[in-house]
């Protein structure tokens, strides 16, 4: 009997009138209203499958643990705005990460906890579900104690387009702490955790790791499972481990990576995970050999300080057995970025389904240019400049893998200038807007080519750190750790 009773839709069976309009902006011609007719009757069969099956009860992420919700922390009590909200959420009482603390980028969900990714449009949603990562961290024995501050929708990186106000760098709380996991950064470089969980589409968990002189590392693509994290675009979405040492580092990595079941479809089932910190019980790079990237310090802007710098202590890894010498990969200079089966968020694409359209103006302005400009593409040039950027995303990735054919990694300044100064009230658009993307160059090809970047910091120019980036071959991660750890003993500074 229940079978027989009304049961409201989900989905509704659009009018002729709403059928004729969608045709009419798609350029649609119709035969009379005979054919509407027709097409809105085998609609209706189709709307009634959707809502026979959004009656099932949908598959989410677990949660393992208990919390409560926390609270939006006062000021005097994040005084380098790194936190959007506080937690204490612990794991297991025993793991590889048991006594550690834990901040989270928050464009990664915890469950019962709020997450805005930087932006009033999307405050107020609160997760039902915890990402993998999050279950991992636990699992491991972390400690969450918060969400870290993010970029505005994370398309920034500098740190000033958060709703929440300007991440500032704890090393000179004038200037900025990079982005777009700019929270993470400078949380870490505070000592207010221990470690962070970073995104990167662009160069998001490595620049804020060069400013803010800490190591970060976004993995190969795949390696770590962005399942239960907001996207950007599936092709380049990263998540990775930040944290004070290239050893905390990497045994970070150990508890984020491996197959999440196939729920992220940026994964391959044969995914292999080392134990990476075991692996840093070297003590020397005999038969290494380290590219340095010639277009990597040719940088628009780049401040000749930081080269040097960079190169001065890259060049110790000769001390350590490695052979150092200078590479080009011409297409690093031109590098830009360019339905997945899985889980999707769907009560998150809901609300931001229903907020986007009408707070749109509470957009950064970032967020506003990109916007404009994909949809003038979108409109006088559809998919043409998109899928010429994924076919020449393989040429860049050639170029990568012939040169790292030769050496074990390539090398450059992750940044080549140190921090900015965050931007006054009377900043204009366009100094904003050039600003929020000024720190990229260098990040953008790893995300692009997929392979595994590490930054680990040089030493400082003027009290501000520099960090320098080595990229390393698909899947491994070893060889990029082994290397930044015996860079970041040769370069530590003198007790």
């Amino acid at each position: 009997m229940a079978e027989n009773l009304y049961s409201e839709p989900s989905i509704q069976v659009p009018t002729l009138a709403h059928l004729e309009e969608l045709g009419k902006r798609r350029g649609l011609r119709f035969n009379g209203a005979t054919d509407l007719e027709q097409y809105r009757e085998f609609i209706s069969k189709l709307c009634d499958g959707f809502n026979e099956a959004d009656k099932l009860p949908e598959p989410t992420l677990p949660v393992k643990y208990p919390r409560l919700p926390g609270y939006r922390p006062k000021q005097e009590d994040n005084k380098l705005n790194g936190w959007y909200w506080r937690t204490d959420i612990e794991g297991a009482k025993t793991g590889k990460l048991a006594g550690r603390t834990v901040a989270i980028k928050d464009n990664i969900a915890v469950a019962g906890v709020p997450m805005m990714n930087g932006c009033t449009i999307t405050e107020g949603y609160v997760s039902e579900f915890d990402a993998t990562v999050i279950t991992r961290i636990l699992d491991a024995g972390g400690r969450i104690t918060g969400k870290a501050i993010c970029e505005g929708y994370c398309l920034s990186g500098n740190s000033f387009t958060c709703n929440k106000g300007p991440v500032r760098n704890f090393h000179n709380p004038m200037h900025s702490a990079a982005g777009s996991s700019g929270g993470s950064g400078t949380l870490v470089a505070a000592g207010e955790v221990d470690l962070a969980v970073g995104g990167d589409q662009g160069g998001s968990i490595r620049m804020p790791s060069s400013w803010c002189g800490i190591v970060g590392m976004k993995p190969t693509f795949g390696l770590v499972p962005y399942t239960g994290a907001m996207a950007i675009e599936p092709s380049i979405d990263h998540l990775g481990p930040m944290a004070k040492t290239v050893y905390d580092c990497a045994l970070f990595l150990e508890v984020l990576a491996g197959y999440d079941d196939g729920l992220d479809p940026r994964q391959f089932p044969n995914i292999e995970v080392a134990e990476y910190s075991k692996e840093l019980q070297v003590d020397n790079l005999n038969g290494m050999k380290i590219g340095l990237v010639k277009e990597g310090f040719n940088r628009p802007g780049a401040d000749d300080k930081v080269n040097e710098l960079v190169k001065k202590a890259v060049r110790k890894l000769t001390n350590a057995g490695a052979v150092v010498e200078e590479v080009s990969i011409p297409l690093h200079e031109k590098c830009a970025p360019v339905g997945f089966p899985g889980f999707y968020p769907t009560s998150s694409m809901k609300f931001q389904g229903v907020s986007l359209p009408t707070r749109i103006n509470d957009l950064s302005h970032t967020m506003k240019v990109v916007l404009l400009f994909g949809e003038y593409l979108k409109e006088c040039y559809p998919g043409q400049f998109y899928g010429r950027g994924m076919n020449m995303r393989r040429l860049l990735s050639q170029e990568y893998e012939i040169a790292l054919e030769k050496y074990d990694a390539v090398v450059m300044p992750t940044i080549p200038m140190t921090a900015s100064k965050l931007p006054m009230k009377d900043t204009s658009l366009l100094d904003y807007c050039s600003k929020a993307f000024e720190p990229c160059g260098n990040t953008m090809a790893a995300s692009v080519t997929g392979m595994p970047a590490l930054t680990v910091n040089a030493g400082f120019i003027d009290g501000l750190p520099v960090g320098t980036m080595f990229t390393g071959r698909k899947f491994d991660e070893v060889t990029l750790l082994k290397i930044g750890h015996i860079f970041e003993k040769l370069n530590a500074p003198a007790k």
